[in-house]
């Protein structure tokens, strides 16, 4: 009997201690995996279409189609693929302060009845209170009395300066360009992304290929990371369920 009972424990160690070794096998794995830059696809870079060989006429000629050279080509971004820079100039202030309260009381009173020219008294059984008196009216009056205060304020300040080479994702029927891009920066043990996102006119472009993000349309500018210090800088599952709406505190 000793000897099973040993068995048995034996082989419940054996199994706590594989699913120990998995589980470090999967967060090693995970640690090795998640440091390289992941791609999104909603920002990836828009490749220009395939051109199609020029069709040659050997037989002496100087010209040969596929082989011009334009001499005074603007080297502004037009086509899809094409690449635009941005610069980021961005920054924004706000703050907000709110304030509410309220208090709210309310009392009933109902004076004991007059029937047939008397006040009706009573008395109550004996298992339940004021059984002993008999002079029970009645007479009823309640009250309540609610308060509430609530304040709030709110104070943000934000800037983003830098420059992100971005491509034309497609060319609108007026004209305007749509472009998308996103770069990548690993920094020791994190990655920094910068996506941006949104429409071009082609005038505003300047002559160095290049134009500040305050003139973006429909912009959508994105900056985060991930690693070691952008997860320190959230907190816990725990702590984001008491401070969000679902929490009954």
């Amino acid at each position: 009997m000793i000897k099973a009972i040993s068995s048995r424990m034996y082989d419940r160690a054996t199994l706590v201690a594989a699913w120990i070794f998995l589980a470090v096998a999967i967060i090693a794995f995970s640690g090795c995996t998640g440091n390289a830059p992941r791609r999104d696809p909603e920002f990836a870079a828009a490749m220009p279409a395939a051109r199609v060989p020029a069709e040659q006429h050997p037989g002496g000629s100087i010209y040969q189609p596929g082989y011009n050279l334009y001499l005074f080509e603007d080297a502004k971004a037009r086509r899809i693929g094409d690449t635009l820079t941005i610069k980021l100039v961005e920054k924004t202030e706000a703050e907000s302060s709110s304030s509410s309260s309220f208090d709210r009381e309310s009392s009933t009173s109902i004076a004991n009845p007059t029937i047939l020219g008397s006040t009706p008294q009573f008395g109550l059984p004996g298992a339940l209170p004021l059984a002993d008196t008999d002079n029970n009216t009645l007479e009823t009056s309640m009250g309540a009395t609610s308060d509430f205060e609530g304040k709030g304020d709110n104070e943000q300040s934000n800037s983003l300066i830098g420059d992100i080479t971005v491509t034309v994702a497609d060319v609108l029927p007026n004209g305007n360009l749509v472009v998308r891009g996103e770069k990548r920066v690993r920094i020791n043990q994190g990655n920094e992304y910068v996506k941006l996102s949104g429409i071009v006119r082609p005038i505003d472009i300047g002559t160095d290929n290049s134009i500040p993000s305050t003139k973006v349309a429909d912009a959508t500018i994105i900056y985060n990371g991930d690693g070691q210090t952008a997860s320190a800088n959230k907190a816990g599952w725990l702590t984001r369920f008491f401070t969000s709406a679902l929490s009954p505190l």
